[in-house]
């Protein structure tokens, strides 16, 4: 009986580690700590970055619009939301909802990594100049500081839990 052991092979990125793990896109070598398990398979971390790219579809003016449409939503999320008090954590949901809906729809649902970010900062800046006028002008006047530090606590809450829902409706996790 002949030895019909396999050649020795040697990972592309960590030439001193053996290895008998190969792509199964490109057939390289890979090493267990170069490889990438996918559905499919183990690839090596080209490919499955050059399989990403392919997913990355938004343009250059999906940016702008984002930033418009969040923020705007936002703004006029805030000034609603601002009379509702406590109840404004059952209202920022479906308002930070409605905004990621509107942004998928401006943007026709192109994706990119960064969009989500684009948009929760632009829905976080919306809903917080609220409190920003608010805590200007409560400086200025010098009038009953506590009791106005303590009217933007909903406002506040109003921003973080639209931010969030933003982000996490865009990034395309559902809770």
């Amino acid at each position: 009986m002949a030895d019909e052991s396999p050649e020795k092979q040697y990972c592309y990125v960590h030439p001193d580690r053996e290895t008998l793990l190969r792509c199964n896109r490109c057939e390289r070598p890979m090493c267990t700590s170069c490889a990438v398990l996918t559905p499919t398979g183990y690839r090596c971390r080209e490919c499955v970055r050059g399989q990403q790219k392919i997913f990355d579809t938004a343009r250059w003016w999906d940016y702008p619009l984002t930033v418009l449409t969040a923020g705007g939503l936002a703004v006029l999320g805030s000034l609603v939301a601002g009379w509702v008090g406590f109840f404004i954590i059952f209202i920022a949901p479906i308002v930070g909802t409605i905004i990621a809906e509107a942004v998928r729809f401006v943007v026709r649902k192109r994706r990119s990594r960064r969009l989500p970010l684009v948009a929760a900062g632009a829905a976080l800046v919306g809903s917080l100049l609220r409190v920003i006028i608010s805590l200007v002008v409560l400086l200025l006047s010098n009038a009953g500081v506590g009791a106005g530090l303590l009217g933007l606590l909903w406002p506040t809450v109003f921003a973080i839990l639209v931010t969030s829902t933003v982000y996490y409706r865009l990034k395309g996790i559902r809770i």
